[in-house]
This record gives structure tokens, C-alpha cells and sequence, in this order.
């Protein structure tokens, strides 16, 4: 997946915002926080971070493709960066991204989830 790819798919995802931020990374908000950060990974290649369930966490600290968020994993935090493209990869991404989108938006206040109109049952 390349940027804008990745930026389309979140720019489709509901409620949504975009703004580059920390080093010209391109940064994806719901509710006015991060569910996606995409910046470099090694060998200056794209690579995305994203945060995960502590089972998708677990699982993917030992997948190929797949580690521990720089900076944020060092902190206790469940985010993983993704930075081995490929089209089987790419759509396992778009997974995460998703639920990556759900789980911040369910830590959102009640009311901004009306607001947004996430979550809504």
C-alpha cells in the first residue's frame, strides 16, 4: 500500500480527519484522535501504525511484516507498525485500520459519538 492508498481508504472510513504532523507523517483522527499514523519504515519505505486489541497485538508483535510501534510500544502501548507490503498484506492492513478506527472511536465520550454518529446502535 502507498500513501494514497492509504489515505484514500481512511479518508473513506466515517469521521474522519487528516493532518500532517510529526516529521511529514500523515496522520488519521476520529473524534480528534489518532487511530493511524502513516510515515517511514525501514529502508525509507511507507509504513503505517495503528493501534490493535491486545490479542491482534500479541499476534502481530511475532508476524512477519509486522512490530512493535516505535515509541509507543516502548510506553505500554498496543500499536503496531506495518512495513512489508504486498497485496496479501495490504488487505490484512485495511482490516486493521478499521478496527484500529473502531477502538479509538469507542473511547470516545458518549456524546461526541452521537455527535459523529459512531457507534450508533
Amino acid at each position: 500500500m502507498d500513501y494514497d492508498q492509504y489515505n484514500a481508504f481512511c479518508r473513506a472510513l466515517p469521521a474522519t480527519t487528516y493532518v500532517v504532523q510529526w516529521n511529514n507523517s500523515h496522520v488519521w483522527k476520529v473524534g480528534g484522535k489518532v487511530f493511524a499514523i502513516g510515515g517511514l519504515g525501514p529502508d525509507d519505505a511507507p509504513a503505517f501504525i495503528f493501534k490493535t486489541s491486545d490479542q491482534n497485538y500479541h499476534y502481530l508483535s511475532e508476524h512477519p511484516g509486522y512490530k512493535p510501534a516505535p515509541y509507543f510500544a516502548s510506553r505500554g502501548m498496543k500499536w503496531i507498525q506495518h512495513f512489508a507490503s504486498s497485496a496479501q498484506t495490504d488487505e490484512e492492513l485495511m482490516y486493521y485500520l478499521t478496527e484500529s478506527h473502531r477502538i479509538v472511536s469507542l473511547g470516545l465520550t458518549k456524546k461526541l459519538q452521537k455527535e459523529l454518529n459512531l457507534n450508533q446502535v
